[in-house]
């Protein structure tokens, strides 16, 4: 029977991702674990391959043929000590930066340590053969595929990158008897582009720009941005970590809506700069390019096509048009869209995102804030605070711990400025301590929407929700640090120097939030404790996301369809308040 490429579909991948990138020239040796590699490679007429019986002569055949012809040489050799003796040639290769792709084929890593014959750990490798390395498992579902597709094209694209050198791949295999594969998958490609590449075209169609957290923008990196998106119709994607100020800002997350898809979040591209984002808004690109000096592959929308190492200015500057003509079509529709919903917010129950709808407006001129993560920051993104205002959260880690600490450490930089915060209880308590450091100056602003447990495992959208009451018992772990103790921070933060406010609805708020927001340094530092029900809370988030709509049937059957069908008694419940 003819052969062609075998059923193991990390093999075709790797295959079919050496052939886009342009690797051709391969060294096998004989076994067992890597016959589905190698048959499927001969199938092919595009591979040059040379056998070598001896593993540490084929590394060093591989460095020869690498030097001398310029192109990436693949390595393929069996489990068991093969791939040890491929250690002395990866050695040189490593130190003369030679573009060696070592592929050493195993079983199931699972059978390490068990006395699996053949079956060796490369889970870490020295330090000086080879300057990366991944394991590829066999596939099972669409997640291990793009898994898989990440993983290659890293291996693939770091033979050349900064210079080059050899890397490592360890390949799963299942002994498959199946070669009746007659065409290799389209898999995934990912290019890198450095400063000296030809940069591609920008597609036609829709340009966004998404920014996750990121550092203080300077005005000369504004304005290139600024001058980007009018040359391209693009627009600026925005949450409060991104503190990007500039004219093409747009704040999305009050459009995430749950019924409802806007056709703005449709892109030809979206521009991925910055790091982690607290931002949950889903965007529809059919293709994305993350731009960073760091170089690396950050598939967080799961199209990424393209990373380029280098400068957002030296990037952004490329793509400006100098022909002086200004698009803005694509700014107006978003702002819009952002416009026509938030004048369609209904009243909302006294919660977190109903003290952010009243006070976002009014933080003072040139202050800073933090929010804790996570119903802080969500409910906080929904608004736009003024345009001096930089925000910030500790959403690199994701934790609740240390936002507090991190807004006091901010505060010390500069003792004429105002740093405000907004944190719930549990993030409070986790981390009061540092409201008795001795540091702590009167520019300080803290806000504590204490709902006695996380609030979080009790919004209707969220699995805990499902379990009720029952979930306070340790989902949400109510009932701690005095279960909303109308005296207990009330007594810390006065005993600690403090000025202390508190509000338990919203006639109380509106007697105290203009102290709370007084532009001057007051004597003290403030603290201001509100005191919300958990059940509000979630009414107000589900309130907010449930304005515009356009998927066919009820709301109801859209959130059953979202979040199961144990949740809709705990959705019943708050809609009835």
């Amino acid at each position: 029977m003819e052969k062609y490429y075998v059923s193991e579909r990390n093999v075709q991948i790797v295959l079919s991702l050496l052939k886009v990138h342009g690797v051709r020239k391969v060294i096998a040796s004989p076994g067992a674990t890597n016959l589905t590699l190698v048959a499927s490679m001969q199938q092919d007429p595009y591979f040059e391959i040379y056998s070598s019986v001896d593993e540490r002569s084929a590394a060093y055949i591989a460095c020869g043929l690498a030097a001398e012809s310029g192109e990436p040489v693949v390595l393929s050799c069996t489990g068991a000590t093969a791939s040890r003796n491929y250690m002395p040639g990866l050695t040189e290769a490593f130190y003369r930066k030679l573009p060696i792709l070592a592929i050493t084929s195993t079983q199931n890593i699972s059978k390490i340590g068990h006395h699996v014959a053949q079956v060796i750990d490369r889970r870490s490798l020295p330090n000086d053969i080879a300057k990366f390395s991944v394991n590829i498992p066999a596939i099972n579902d669409a997640s291990d595929v793009w898994a898989c597709e990440i993983k290659v094209n890293q291996a693939i694209l770091e033979l050349k990158r900064q210079g080059g050198g050899p890397v490592h791949i360890n390949l799963a295999t299942t002994y498959s008897r199946d070669y009746s594969i007659k065409e290799l998958p389209k898999a995934h490609v990912i290019n890198r582009f450095c400063m000296e590449d030809k940069f591609p075209e920008l597609p036609e169609g829709r340009v966004g720009v998404f920014v996750g957290s990121h550092l203080k923008w300077n005005k000369e990196q504004t304005e290139i941005l600024d001058a980007f998106c009018a040359s391209n119709n693009a627009v600026v994607f925005c949450d409060h970590t991104s503190n990007y100020k500039g004219k093409y800002r747009v704040l999305v997350s009050l459009i995430a809506q749950d019924n409802y898809e806007p056709e703005l979040s449709h892109l030809a591209l979206l521009i991925h700069i910055g790091e982690i984002s607290g931002n949950y808004f889903k965007l529809n690109p059919k293709e994305v390019w993350r731009v960073n000096a760091d170089g690396e592959i950050r598939d967080t929308f799961q199209r990424l096509s393209s990373v380029f190492e280098m400068s957002e200015q030296i990037f952004f500057k490329y793509y400006i048009k100098n022909d002086g003509i200004i698009f803005d079509s694509y700014l107006q529709e978003c702002r819009a869209e952002y416009n026509n919903i938030f004048e369609s917010i209904p009243e909302l129950p006294f919660s977190n995102i109903w003290i952010a709808s009243k006070l976002s407006p009014y933080i003072p001129e040139n202050s800073v804030i933090h929010f804790g993560i996570l119903n802080s920051l969500r409910s906080w993104n929904l608004f736009e605070i003024p345009g001096s205002v930089y925000s910030y959260s500790n959403v690199g880690g994701f934790g609740i711990d240390g936002g507090i600490s991190s807004l006091v450490g901010a505060s010390l930089s500069n003792k004429n400025k105002l740093y405000f915060g907004v944190f719930g209880d549990l993030a409070f308590f986790y981390d009061m301590n540092v409201l008795g450091n001795h540091h702590v100056g009167n520019n300080l602003r803290i806000l504590i929407v204490n709902n006695g447990k996380g609030t979080e495992f009790k919004n209707y959208d969220h699995p805990g929700a499902a379990f009720g009451e029952d979930a306070d018992r340790y989902i949400a772990a109510a009932g701690h640090y005095g279960n909303k103790s109308r005296t207990l921070i009330k007594h810390y933060a006065e005993d600690l120097g403090f000025e202390y406010l508190a509000a338990a609805d919203k006639h109380e708020f509106e007697q105290v939030y203009e102290r709370f927001l007084t532009s001057s340094l007051t004597s003290k530092p403030i603290l201001l404790e509100v005191f919300t029900d958990s059940e509000d809370e979630s009414k107000a988030l589900l309130t907010i996301r449930s304005i515009q709509k356009n998927f066919k049937g009820t709301m109801k059957s859209f959130i059953i369809k979202s979040v199961g069908l144990n949740t809709v008694k705990s959705i019943k419940k708050i809609l009835k308040g």
